[in-house]
């Protein structure tokens, strides 16, 4: 795979984030102390924004290349195995959705721990597409059927999948009061989004009732809400200033970035440089890549922290 330049913009993006060495080796200290501080092992305690969640820097995505209730891990007949091993390594999160198709294969992976012990979170597809059925239920309704797929009184995190448009909060308002009635209750620990647009990003950087948000990021530009980091950088930032809980996505871009290691590395030094993403998520396929991650992020924590 052939090298990518950074264009000036990210170069100077990468700067004020503190990433100066982590890109280009510089031999200034890149990482402000607050940011040493925070990141030290991939299995550390991180609690998402003010939620009150606390769970593993490290997750596990389950729905790489995921649609219509399927994802790779399902098809490949490896989803049950692939999350348990996840779980037997340490990683404490794991990053469902309607659309993966992903419940049933985590309920079964992690029957017999204690449910206290791990962080569930998946997402609701409520626009058209997405999962087989035309029908959008209430929350209420929904939520009953993801506990029953997932084997669980209540579910730690509950997102809008996929935001696109910047009127998303008036498009899904019956949704979104019904995931605070449910909150109230204590079926779900908190709501939020992932965002497919920067439209939609920073619509939901200004909105209270976004507790949590999923981010696409890494350097690169790659499946990003836009091309160039330096936008969506200062976004990011307003959310952690707003004690809102931020989970990093797209760290290798959508799998684009797979097979370049160096740009792996690249992309997981800069994701943490900028201090203001709570916990990264990583689309796991084979037990091998988990152990490799576990280690580049042992690695990076390291030099960080260092």
């Amino acid at each position: 795979m052939g090298k990518k330049n950074l264009s000036r913009r990210q170069f100077m993006a990468a700067i004020s984030a503190g990433a100066g060495t982590v890109l280009f080796g510089s031999a200034i200290n890149a990482f402000p102390s607050e940011t040493r501080q925070k990141y030290t092992d991939p299995f550390q305690k991180i609690t998402l924004g003010k939620t009150g969640i606390k769970t593993t820097l490290l997750g596990m995505g389950t729905g790489f290349s995921g649609y219509m209730r399927s994802s790779n891990i399902t098809r490949a007949g490896v989803a049950e195995s692939v999350i348990r091993q996840a779980y037997e390594k340490g990683i404490r999160y794991f990053d469902c959705a309607d659309s993966y198709g992903t419940h049933p294969f985590t309920a079964a992976a992690l029957k017999g721990i204690p449910r206290e012990d791990y962080t569930l979170g998946t997402k609701m597809w409520v626009t058209e597409g997405g999962i087989p059925e035309n029908e959008r239920p209430d929350a209420e309704i929904v939520i009953d059927r993801f506990r029953k797929e997932l084997n669980t009184d209540y579910i730690d995190l509950v997102q809008l999948h996929c935001m696109t448009t910047g009127d998303w909060p008036d498009q899904q308002k019956r949704i979104m009061d019904g995931l605070e009635n449910l909150k109230a209750k204590k079926i779900i620990r908190a709501h939020g989004v992932s965002v497919h647009s920067f439209d939609a990003l920073k619509v939901a950087s200004e909105n209270p009732w976004v507790d949590v948000i999923h981010v696409r990021i890494n350097p690169f530009g790659e499946a990003m809400d836009q091309r160039d980091p330096a936008l969506v950088v200062p976004v990011i930032e307003k959310f952690h200033k707003a004690g809102k809980g931020v989970i990093g996505m797209k760290l290798i871009g959508g799998g684009r970035l797979k097979n370049d290691t160096e740009k792996i590395d690249t992309s997981l030094k800069y994701v943490l440089g900028l201090g203001t993403v709570d916990m990264l998520i990583i689309g796991f396929e084979l037990p091998e890549q988990i152990d490799n991650y576990i280690s580049r992020i042992k690695n990076v924590t390291k030099e960080i922290s260092g």
